[in-house]
Formats: C-alpha cells, structure tokens, sequence
C-alpha cells in the first residue's frame, strides 16, 4: 500500500446523494461568510451594500476588475442576495445592439441587480445607452425608420448594475465613470487558496486534510476558480483508484497525473517556456511568433498564460518581444545562456 493511502483514519469519502455538488457554479459563495480573500474588496462592499439597505435605496453601480476567476461573478450573486433583489445575467458580447440593451432594461423591476460580464466588449452604441440607464433612469429607443421613425423614451425603475472586466484599459472613460464602486480583485495568497479548497472539498463530499488542501492551493495559480477545478480532478483519481482520503502526497501524484507541475504550470505553459529556452533561447520572441509556435491564439496567449508566467518571474516583456529568465531555464532544467539580461 502507498503512503498516500494510509490516511489518518478520519479521513474518508463521505456518501452523498444523486443531489451531490459536481459544477463549480454551485461552490460559488452565497454570502460574505463563505466569501474568502478580498478582504479590502468585501469590507468595502459590506458597508455600502448595508448603508444602502438602512436608507431604502438600492446600490450604487458597481464596477468589479481583475484576472479571470477570481470571484467577480460570485461578488454579483452575493450583491443581489444581501440586497434581497433578482440578479439578471448577461454578458457584453451578447449586447450588439441598443435594443438588445433596452430588453434587458426595460425588463427590471424596482431593485434588480443586472449584472454585465465581459463590460468591456460592449458596443460603442450599447454603451451609451446604459450612459442614460445609470446615471438618468431612462433608455429612449428609436421606433419605426426614415422620415417616420421617432424617439420613445422608457423610464427605468431603480437598480444596480453590477459590470466584471478583465481589462479595465478597454473600458470608455464615460461608462467607467459612472459607476459609484470600482474595485480590483487581487491574486489569492495560498492561505486563502488553501481554506478555499478545504470548503469546497466538504461541499464536494470529498475529505481531505490540511496539507492536501495546500498542495492543491501551490498549484493553482492564485486563482479560485482553478483551486476548484483541480481538487474535482483529485477528487476523480482518488475515488478510481480506491484512496481513503486525500494527503499532500496523493494531491501531489494527481496533480502531477493531470500535467499540472510544482510550480502550477501546464503543458502550454511548459510549452512556452521550452520555445524561449530552446530553440529561441536568448533571442526575443514576438507575440504571433510564440503563438504559432504553441498553437493557441495571441489574444489567448496574452491574457490567460502570459500574465501567470510573468507574476512567476518566468518571462519578461521587452521592445522585441518575450525572453525567458534564469528563473525559467532551471524550472526547465536548461542552462541559461551567458551575458542575457535575468
């Protein structure tokens, strides 16, 4: 029998029923209680959402900022609960035209919490609707065409609109600046990562100790949503191959199973590395270029894998493009040309 399968004898898969959680939607906090990290971002919210209720108003608009996954869209659902209103979901790609924004607006009742993911790819024509939405309570749709064709205006009840980007940058000046809270979402520390994991494995069902809970934590990028999805495929190789429970040692092995390494990198993260340590090493690397090279697309490349490696201290940014640092020739185990800039 491995070591991993010697778990302290507390530590068991508990049984649960066809009802069992198995989406990450459904390990989404409900409340602030459930909520960790962000502290700054959540004592913030806490007061203004409470200030709001004793006056009988509803939220100020609330503009959330950050890397993917990093609870923007469960910050929404905990603003609409602590609000006692409906949440509305919908996302900015979907809004292409003013009158798909104008259903949606013309649609709230008093309260309604509407939440717009992705904000900033809004449509500039979108956009200045919900200028007047926000801050005039009000939508004035085009009806009918040419010589005919005229304006109705729609008055809005009160409501909240809670808007998550992962690029602040591409966000019109005008939009940005009617929103009354605008926080930033941080990268988690592995602490939190860590109580995360261990709240998430009891809605699982599954057991799991502290350790296992870390070793998850260290591989998962400073990112809940990630934590999430790697304790579901831990979960799934100790419940095929038969373990008690779940310690450090048999995180580790799952992990390693499924391509994520010590350091929280996968194969197109290892990819990128082995290109600017291999066969451009010393050289900087354009953006297309390494895409080409790895095979996803530059936007891919850019937003999802490039800021974790630079966080990491893998890869610097310079006028000619991407270079890999000492730091990433010894997590490849390559040695790093002499007289480059690390």
């Amino acid at each position: 029998m491995s070591r991993h399968e010697e778990a302290p004898s507390e530590i068991v898969f508990a049984a649960v029923d066809s009802n069992e959680v198995s989406t990450l939607n459904e390990l989404r906090p409900s409340d602030f209680d459930s909520f960790i990290g962000q502290r700054d971002v959540s004592d913030h919210l806490k007061i203004m959402l409470r200030a709001a209720r004793e006056r009988g108003h509803v939220a100020d608009h609330i503009l959330l900022a950050g890397p993917p996954g990093l609870g923007k869209t469960s910050l929404a659902h905990i603003v609409s609960t602590e609000m006692q209103s409906q949440l509305r979901v919908t996302s900015g790609p979907v809004l292409t035209r003013p009158g798909d924004a104008a259903a949606i607006l013309s649609d709230l009742a008093e309260g309604d919490v509407l939440f717009i993911d992705e904000i900033h790819r809004l449509q500039r024509s979108v956009e200045e609707m919900l200028y007047l939405a926000m801050e005039d309570r009000r939508v004035d749709v085009m009806v009918g065409r040419g010589p005919s064709a005229r304006s109705i205006r729609i008055d809005l009840p009160p409501f909240t609109l809670v808007g998550a980007t992962t690029r602040t940058g591409l966000l019109a000046g005008p939009l940005r600046d009617r929103f009354g809270f605008v926080a930033r979402l941080d990268f988690y520390e592995v602490d939190e990562l860590t109580a995360i994991v261990r709240q998430s494995a009891g809605r699982l069902g599954v057991a799991i100790d502290e350790e296992g809970a870390r070793e998850v934590a260290r591989r998962s990028r400073g990112t809940p949503r990630i934590a999430n999805r790697l304790l579901r495929r831990v979960r799934d190789v100790a419940q095929v191959r038969g373990w008690a429970g779940l310690n450090e040692e048999g995180a580790r092995e799952a992990l390693t199973l499924f391509g994520v390494d010590e350091a929280g990198l996968d194969k197109v993260d290892r990819g990128i590395l082995e290109l600017l340590t291999g066969p451009f090493a010393g050289q900087p690397v354009g953006l297309t270029t390494l895409s080409q090279a790895v095979g996803e697309e530059p936007q891919t490349l850019e937003d999802a894998y490039e800021p974790y490696l630079l966080r990491q201290g893998f890869i610097q940014r310079t006028p000619r493009g991407r270079l890999a640092t000492a730091a990433a020739y010894r997590h490849v185990g390559r040695v790093a040309p002499s007289g480059g800039l690390f």
